[in-house]
């Protein structure tokens, strides 16, 4: 297979590398800076009230990051001169890609986990904190956000590492 123009090239790598700094520099970002400060600032509720607005306006470019990827992705991957099949791992290079694509799995469904799961029932209980939200269920949802979030930046750290061993090849 010919490869394609080096423009065409260059901005599937630019896009690609876009949306990665946009949404792993988004859970970095919020994870190492804004969250903590917002602990030492905010009561619980309004903990929950801020990272809920947040997170508004982080999933949908975090949803788009991820199908930029998918698609500059797989475009790279093709006009690859490295690559010899889908599931193949038989060189650095390959396996290399193929630990950052299933690594890339895992921190998909984790984001999906909290878009359609830990988010709604944030909404939910933020909806009814007039009615007296517990305590208890705040720090509980806190917990699960964070401790997803962090799993989400190690995922992402790990995915960055794979690239650099793939690039290494």
């Amino acid at each position: 297979m010919p490869l394609p123009p080096a423009w065409a090239l260059a901005l599937f790598y630019w896009i690609h590398l876009l949306a990665t700094v946009t949404w792993i520099g988004g859970i970095a970002a919020i994870s190492i800076l804004v969250l903590p400060a917002a602990r030492r600032t905010l009561q619980p509720l309004d903990q929950l009230a801020f990272l809920e607005a947040m997170q508004r306006r982080l999933e949908p470019l975090a949803w788009f990051s991820i199908t930029a990827l998918i698609a500059t992705g797989l475009f790279q991957m093709s006009a690859n001169e490295h690559y010899n099949g889908f599931l193949n791992a038989s060189t650095q290079w390959s396996l290399s890609i193929l630990v950052k694509h299933g690594l890339g799995l895992v921190m998909g469904a984790v984001t999906a986990l909290q878009t359609w799961e830990i988010f709604p029932a944030i909404r939910r209980t933020l909806m009814r904190k007039e009615k007296g939200a517990s305590a208890q269920e705040i720090i509980l949802l806190q917990k699960r956000e964070e401790r997803l979030r962090k799993i989400n930046l190690l995922l992402a750290v790990l995915i960055l590492g794979a690239t650099a061993l793939a690039r290494a090849a």
